[in-house]
């Protein structure tokens, strides 16, 4: 006897149906925000004072950068894991280049987002042209990046003048400036995965490079544009490190970024393997994770107990999501083109149920009618 599929039970299946999995993220970020407030508040604390929240959304801003770029090279079946390097080389060279000139400011930002957007161009090429995998290849570009900071950059490098430190300190009530810069390229990242060509073939490329090849998708373009703009984010992220430290830092890649990018990407439901997902789901990832880190931190909680936390959860949400996705394969039509279904086994769709001696009447099977052999398929997929 054949056993039932799985699948999530009815009201979950309804849930997800209604919202999809970036309604169920900001549900779980809504969640999650009344609970911390009801517990943080047993603690006698408060959750939402001004210093809480301004707080909560710097560590949004630069973990958004991060993971708005991550977003797209996921996407495409792809992986980043230099973008922490990339962040940790752009203070140096912001700080270096602005030199604390005002007048070098636009000089510092136009090299730091030139050499990430080198940067990632190498990584992209890397992995389309030569065929590496994207996890080896990012590594060791990042590897690249650490050797030559920690030879060259023993300590602070640079200074950063202070009409740039505003992008790091300034903010309009209790919303900083950086936050409000990275919900802008967080609307304009999805306004180019849902309106551009490049942004369809992203999603085309991470959900199957071969079936998009043979519809036309050039495919090492989306792959390439998806690492320079994910190194160019982490660029952005670089040069708000500098504005807030006032000088380049060499050790910032000791941070774990990359990983964080990654698993803020992954908890707002993009799909790891490629081609499903979006930014918007990503920037409540994000807001889940900067406020998992306030509540924390208000709570004083140990940090290795923050990291057992927060890897739980990750990997709870990744659960609940594949749960999600198999209970939608479940409930697939069958037939979707209308037709009979298959014979059962052992009978003939034209005769019915053969003699128990098999086929034919003297009891041995009847060999299958003799089909022309098909014409063969050219590569361009003409016959």
């Amino acid at each position: 006897m054949s056993t039932p599929p799985v699948s999530a039970p009815a009201g979950v299946r309804a849930l997800w149906a209604r919202t999809g999995t970036t309604g169920l993220v900001y549900l779980a970020l809504a969640l999650l925000l009344v609970l911390s407030t009801v517990y943080v508040a047993t603690q006698g604390r408060n959750l939402f004072t001004t210093a809480n929240t301004v707080d909560l959304f710097t560590r949004s801003s630069l973990l958004g950068f991060l993971a708005i770029g991550q977003t797209l090279v996921i996407l495409c079946r792809s992986l980043d894991l230099s973008v922490g390097y990339v962040a940790a080389l752009s203070t140096v060279v912001a700080a270096t280049v602005m030199a604390g000139d005002p007048a070098r400011v636009p000089l510092g930002i136009a090299a730091t987002l030139g050499l990430a957007a080198l940067i990632g161009l190498a990584n992209g090429t890397i992995v389309t042209w030569l065929r590496v995998n994207p996890f080896i290849a990012t590594l060791g570009t990042g590897l690249i990046i650490k050797g030559y900071l920690d030879t060259n950059f023993q300590g602070p490098a640079g200074a950063v003048p202070a009409a740039f430190q505003a992008f790091g300190y300034t903010r309009i009530g209790v919303l900083p400036v950086s936050t409000l810069v990275m919900l802008v390229l967080a609307v304009a990242a999805v306004v180019f995965l849902h309106r551009s060509r490049t942004g369809y073939h992203m999603y085309a490329v991470g959900g199957d490079a071969e079936v998009a090849r043979l519809s036309g998708v050039r495919d090492r373009v989306p792959v390439i544009t998806a690492h320079v703009l994910c190194s160019m984010t982490a660029g952005v992220a670089g040069l708000l490190l500098a504005a807030r430290f006032g000088t380049g830092s060499a050790l910032v890649y000791n941070n774990g970024y990359e990983l964080e990018a990654i698993a803020a990407v992954v908890l707002g439901g993009t799909y790891l393997l490629g081609g499903r997902g979006g930014v918007a789901g990503t920037i409540a990832g994000v807001f889940i994770l900067a406020t998992l880190d306030t509540v924390f931190n208000v709570l004083a909680v140990d940090p290795f107990v923050k990291d057992v936390l927060r890897g739980v959860i990750v990997i709870a949400a990744v659960a609940i999501y594949a749960r999600g996705r198999l209970s939608r394969s479940a409930v697939r039509v069958r037939f979707p083109s209308g037709g009979p279904p298959p014979p059962a086994p052992g009978k003939d769709p034209d005769t019915g149920p053969p003699p128990p001696g098999g086929a034919g009447t003297d009891g041995a099977r009847r060999a299958p009618a003799p089909v022309a052999p098909a014409a063969p398929v050219t590569e361009e997929g003409g016959r």
